[in-house]
């Protein structure tokens, strides 16, 4: 592993893909001493890079992570980087970040921006995320369908099975495969009956997913 005298001076080389590699060496590295370093690439012309920095302090937690995400997610023209910001949130796992992943979703243009804003929702497991991501499984948009029932399994919200079984038979194979996935987190009779349903699936990693949410509803309810 680089140094971080060799780390900074390869984050400043003219070779992105030096930047790049730079970034990647920065997971073995405190959070706090990788902070100054990713802020050096935050807003490389390189949007690759751009995107790696972002995510970088997604996963490295400092006072400092939260506020430079929001100002991403809220001002850059790039569709692509407000998106990367609004995923780093959902890893950050600060959820005073709600706020501002919930305007994210009814104010962008970008649907991308607007599918990471609700995949952070559900990785903050916050529970007044619940509407919203109901609004979002309400849309004519299967991309918005995968997230928002993912999410709604995050947060455990037992009280939208009935709105998440409505898509047990999606022609969308990655759309049921997320439903076996957040049924595992819906312990109910419901659940149950539709994983055995899902086991039996056409496509093998609905099945497999079903498969494994059965075998996680199984040991929850043996270790009660």
């Amino acid at each position: 592993m680089l140094n971080l005298d060799e780390i900074a001076t390869q984050l400043e080389s003219a070779n992105s893909r030096d930047r790049l590699l730079a970034l990647v060496s920065l997971r073995e590295v405190s959070a706090e001493a990788a902070l100054p370093l990713i802020k050096k690439v935050l807003y490389d012309e390189i949007l690759p890079v751009r995107s790696m920095a972002i995510h970088a302090l997604g996963v490295k937690s400092t006072t400092e992570s939260y506020p430079l995400l929001v100002e991403l997610l809220q001002t850059d023209e790039d569709y692509g980087i407000r998106a990367d910001a609004a995923g780093a949130l959902g890893y950050l796992g600060d959820n005073r970040a709600f706020e501002a992943l919930v305007r994210a979703f009814y104010e962008d243009e970008s649907w991308l921006v607007r599918f990471s804003a609700v995949v952070s929702l559900g990785n903050l497991q916050d529970d007044r995320a619940k509407e919203l991501l109901l609004e979002a499984l309400g849309r004519n948009d299967p991309i918005l369908h995968q997230a928002a029932i993912a999410g709604l399994g995050e947060i455990k919200a037992i009280e939208a099975i009935d709105q998440i079984l409505d898509f047990a038979d999606s022609e969308d194979w990655l759309t049921r495969q997320r439903l076996a996935e957040a049924l595992g987190n819906l312990n109910s009779e419901k659940s149950i009956s539709a994983l055995n349903f899902l086991a039996k699936d056409a496509h093998p990693q609905v099945r497999d997913a079903a498969r494994v949410a059965l075998k996680q509803l199984s040991d929850e309810s043996l270790s009660k």
